[in-house]
């Protein structure tokens, strides 16, 4: 291994594309000069297409855990009811931090691994109609599962007067997201993951029917106070000092986006993740989530013997190969490929090829060389569609 050669494949951070970093190495410029306003006029106006929505996208300096926060302390009252689907970690991370804030959570678990069925939280919302916001995760970053937002907001507009809030950090930018369509009420992002950026930006934007819960809302704030940064955007500003490196690297991310389109963005990480999950049933390794509930984004995989943690020391040791290993309960039982962002069809192929020598490694029962030309297979098939 090069000591210099790092192949980073973990859900977040990912890696970021060369042209990016360069826009990041740029002078710093005052943040409340011309140029920084400038800078948000030409960037404001682009977001909106990521999220799928006409309303204004405000980034906040900060984790896109900033971007939960700021979702929870705007749209929920002090002694609200809240719903929070739990489908893994980042579903349990909502639950902390509304209880934080001294809300009340009605918590609903789902098994990890399996997406949420809109049909259960229908349910649920009939039998506790207190219930004022309902909270969910897009990509469940910690099993790959990819719950289904479009479905489960109509079931909620359907069943209740609840606003709808999701976690879009780990595949806004890489999945089809129709905020204003699917009737999202706020939406959360983050730069570190299919946005192609370094950590430190989340991204909020909220419907109208969010604004109109947001400005009744007397709960103090003051940081992630979503009024002050939509005051201060009116103004091409920020309430606070933003990352303007950060800034620089989001302008040139946007461009990428924009030549690529997002129509085929989206196809590419499609084809990302058929190619990874065709590998692994080809090489007879259990998938965590079924085809249906399964990422573009992260795919989560079983290993026997729970071995994931010595295959992931492996293939770093031998390679430079990170994967990110399970969380909570799932800690050594399973590892994640982040395949998002700064990701292409020869990185998949790469990874799996590294990922077979490191299962032989180990001493998992493979055939090598099945899963790679598994994955070669689904992208041949993809050129000929």
């Amino acid at each position: 291994m090069l000591p210099d050669q790092q192949l980073l494949r973990i859900p977040g951070p990912s890696p970021i594309p060369p042209s990016v970093q360069r826009a990041m190495s740029q002078p710093i410029i005052g943040h409340r000069g011309q140029e920084t306003k400038e800078l948000l006029q030409r960037i404001k106006p682009r977001l909106k297409p990521l999220f799928g929505t006409t309303q204004d996208v405000f980034i906040i300096t900060g984790s896109g855990t900033s971007g939960l926060e700021t979702a929870v302390v705007n749209t929920a009252h002090p002694g609200d009811d809240v719903l929070v689907i739990v489908t893994g970690a980042f579903g349990d991370r909502f639950v902390k931090i509304a209880q934080a804030y001294e809300i009340k959570v009605h918590r609903y678990d789902v098994e990890w691994g399996t997406a949420v069925n809109p049909e259960g939280i229908k349910e649920y919302l009939k039998k506790h109609p207190e219930i004022k916001v309902v909270f969910s995760t897009y990509c469940e970053t910690s099993t790959g599962v990819l719950n289904p937002v479009q479905e489960l907001a109509h079931v909620v507009h359907q069943n209740s007067d609840a606003l709808v809030v999701v976690d879009g950090v780990s595949c806004v930018g890489a999945v089809k997201t129709k905020m204003d369509e699917w009737g999202v009420d706020v939406l959360v992002t983050g730069s570190q993951k299919a946005l192609m950026l370094p950590p430190g930006l989340t991204f909020v934007a909220a419907s109208e029917r969010a604004w109109k819960v947001i400005e009744d809302n007397k709960r103090p704030r003051f940081y992630l106070d979503l009024k002050k940064y939509r005051d201060n955007l009116e103004k091409d500003s920020t309430p606070f000092t933003p990352a303007v490196s950060l800034l620089f690297g989001l302008e040139q991310v946007l461009k990428l986006l924009d030549e690529e389109g997002l129509d085929q963005v989206y196809s590419r990480h499609h084809l990302m993740m058929e190619m990874t999950r065709a590998a692994f049933q080809a090489l007879d390794v259990p998938l965590l989530t079924s085809d249906k509930a399964a990422s573009p984004t992260v795919t989560a995989i079983k290993l026997l013997n729970s071995q994931s943690e010595q295959l992931r020391k492996v293939i770093k040791k031998e390679f430079g190969l990170s994967v990110a290993g399970g969380q909570a309960h799932m800690k050594g039982e399973i590892f994640r490929i982040g395949h998002m962002g700064y990701c292409s069809p020869a990185d998949v192929l790469q990874i799996i090829s590294t990922i077979e020598i490191g299962l032989k490694k180990i001493g998992q029962p493979i055939d090598l060389g099945s899963g790679t030309r598994a994955a070669q297979e689904i992208y041949l098939s993809q050129e000929v569609k």
